[in-house]
């Protein structure tokens, strides 16, 4: 057997130059993340992570400090730019090719042209590429859609890197002649095309053609697709684990080549493997498959008859085998000639080698249990759902069947809140993932729990992007409580607290809202970290003394209800919710002890506005001023005493006493005249 392999096979310039520089990256020993695999290679992708590469869909900083990587393949310009506002240490390992493509699309574009990409929409080098521009490319990857794109001006054509020449040429031309001003620039890498010509030739050549590289590897599938074209014996493996060594030998001249994304040591180990392999020891295989058949194996075999209660199947070994009813299917009521023919091709399940009577036990239904296993290990380890009919209650948790294998939900991960009565779910299928699988001893468990969960977590995340202090937003009253009122904001719950419910005072939310009410609230305060919202619904209402003073002003009779009683007056509610005082003087025109004494808590009262307030927010009322001003009564005047009668003097003692006057101011004449001399 001659092996020989293709020139340009492995590594290009650009994915060597991205390994090494995460290797390097890696041996900082700070932690270094990427958003994808860093090339098509899923073994070389699990290398670097045995030296501590992560891969992070949606990172967001959690270290001190960290690296990201930025794949071969590129990345938006936007997602570079947010690594870097996030903190991250960008290590760019970006195909140079692309580099250089991003800046001739952008001029491109500066110059007025619309950018056309061949190639496929999915692939993140056309993802990285489309994040570079202002404007949304056109992209195409078949002749109808190349067909599609008419009487446009100014197209800019470029390739994917990995693109089959004669294909991106054949789409170009067709767009050139529905278009006008067409400018066609070749972008396949060059080691693209001296890789897939030195396939094609060597393909010619040899009797099968072996290509190495990742199935998700584009330029890969591409070397495989141009291979196979000249030779029809063409093999696409990843690693040698995926060659049928028996296969490949019968072949003289055997040719290999590799995709850019895979290294060196996957091509050295095939072509090692193969070298050392050769036809007699694959003869020797062949023939102890043949003798050498152990209880738990999986064979194929073809059925030599079936009747009624069973079905005989030819496995190739010194004994034919059967396969009892009961081990068709996991359908009991399932007919042999129902599901088999004779001469059919079937794999089955070795139970014994002897039942007694010479034949190999054998089990089909038991092969479709393994196969369901190996499902489930698959699922699992792609952290993938299963849907899970449930059968039966039981001790803490519930019975179910997943691929008619029988699974196990605790009661704890049934829902994301505690549930007493698990009764209601027997019957129902329920979405969940797998938390412990144990093939050997044959346990699944399974939890719907983290489903739910995960539901809520993303509906909670979406709802906080939209959270933002001082946003009207609407909501759905959820439950009341004595504090206030929950509130459904679109997949979180915040709070009203009763005291920003109404400017009024109210005993409970209920006073206000009732459970269902779709609301709009105002967002007062929020806290991601304790996942709390404070919410507010007077907010959206105008303060009561604002309302009050648009309405009123002093002078003006206003009606309203006595909620307070004290000593030195009446408190009384008026209609816009604010409280005016009545003081005790202004109750009534008469004398009044305490308010008490006229009012009552709960009066509808009208009263007469006397003086508003604004700084303070008091406002002054009268009663008694709303009401007409008795006249005053007449005081009643105090008896007077009469006073006693003066007897009437006797005449000549009035004479006596007039004379004794005269002959005083006689004399005190004198007096004056004397003291003026």
């Amino acid at each position: 057997m001659e092996i020989i392999i293709a020139d340009h096979s492995g590594f290009c310039f650009g994915v060597k130059n991205a390994v090494e520089k995460t290797e390097k990256t890696l041996k900082s020993n700070i932690n270094t993340i990427a958003t994808g695999d860093l090339i098509h290679n899923p073994q070389e992708v699990n290398r670097l992570k045995c030296l501590g590469f992560k891969i992070e869909n949606n990172p967001t900083k959690t270290y001190e400090e960290a690296n990201i990587i930025i794949r071969s393949h590129g990345e938006t310009r936007g997602n570079i730019e947010k690594y870097k506002k996030l903190g991250y240490n960008v290590i760019d390992c970006t195909c140079p090719v692309l580099l250089s493509i991003y800046k001739r699309i952008q001029k491109a574009e500066e110059e007025g042209y619309k950018i056309v990409i061949i190639g496929k929409r999915e692939h993140p080098e056309i993802i990285a590429m489309s994040g570079h521009l202002k404007k949304e490319p056109i992209i195409i990857n078949s002749v109808d859609e190349a067909k599609k794109v008419v009487g446009l001006d100014k197209l800019y054509i470029i390739s994917q890197t990995t693109n089959i020449y004669e294909k991106f040429f054949e789409l170009s031309d067709i767009i050139k002649d529905s278009n006008t001003n067409v400018v066609i620039k070749n972008t396949i890498c060059n080691a693209t095309k001296n890789r897939q010509q030195a396939t094609i030739e060597l393909s010619k050549t040899v009797d099968a053609m072996v290509v190495i590289g990742g199935r998700t590897s584009s330029n890969t599938n591409k070397l495989f697709e141009l291979s196979k074209k000249h030779c029809k014996n063409t093999f696409m493996i990843e690693t040698i684990d995926d060659l049928s060594l028996q296969e490949v030998c019968k072949y003289n001249r055997i040719g290999i080549t590799a995709g850019a994304s895979t290294p060196a040591w996957i091509i050295e180990e095939v072509v090692q493997v193969m070298d050392n392999y050769s036809k007699d020891e694959f003869m020797e295989q062949v023939e102890g498959s043949i003798t050498k058949i152990y209880p738990k194996d999986v064979v194929k075999g073809s059925v030599i008859y079936v009747t009624d209660s069973e079905v005989m199947v030819n496995i190739g070994y010194t004994s034919d085998g059967i396969i009892k009813q009961d081990e068709l299917s996991s359908d009991p009521d399932a007919k042999p000639r129902d599901l088999f023919k004779e001469g059919q091709e079937v794999e089955v399940y070795v139970i014994k080698l002897d039942d007694g009577e010479g034949n190999v036990v054998l089990s089909t239904r038991r092969v479709e249990g393994l196969k369901n296993w190996r499902k489930l290990v698959e699922i699992s380890e792609n952290d993938e759902t299963v849907e899970a009919k449930v059968t039966k209650l039981v001790k803490g948790g519930l019975l179910a069947t997943v691929f008619d294998i029988n699974a196990f939900i605790p009661g704890s991960q049934v829902a994301t809140t505690f549930v007493k009565d698990l009764s209601p779910y027997v019957g129902e299928t329920l979405e969940c993932k797998i938390i412990n699988l144990d093939e050997k001893k044959r346990r699944l468990v399974l939890s719907s729990r983290v489903i739910e969960e995960a539901k809520l977590q993303k509906k909670m995340d979406e709802a906080w992007e939209n959270i933002e202090v001082g946003k009207v937003i609407e909501g759905r009253v959820e439950r009341l409580t004595d504090f206030g009122a929950f509130v459904d904001i679109g997949g979180v719950d915040g709070l009203i607290h009763i005291s920003d419910i109404s400017w009024k005072r109210i005993n409970h939310p209920s006073d206000v809202l009732k459970v269902g009410d779709e609301i709009e609230v105002k967002i007062l305060r929020a806290n991601r970290e304790r996942n709390r919202i404070s919410l507010g619904l007077k907010q959206l209402t105008k303060k009561p003394f604002e309302e009050f003073m648009e309405n009123n002003k002093e002078g003006d009779i206003v009606k309203g209800e006595v909620v307070n009683l004290l000593d030195f007056g009446a408190f009384v509610r008026l209609q816009e919710g604010v409280e005016g005082l009545v003081h005790v003087s202004q109750i009534s025109y008469e004398h009044v002890e305490k308010p008490s004494d006229e009012l009552n808590i709960g009066d509808e009262i009208e009263a007469k506005i006397l003086e508003i307030n604004p700084e303070s927010k008091r406002i002054a009322l009268s009663i008694k001023e709303t009401k007409e001003k008795p006249e005053a009564k007449p005081r009643p005047q105090p008896k007077k005493s009469p006073k006693p009668k003066q007897e009437k003097a006797p005449e000549y003692e009035n004479q006596e006493l007039e004379h004794n006057l005269g002959d005083l101011i006689a004399a005190k004449l004198d007096e004056n005249e004397d003291s003026e001399e």
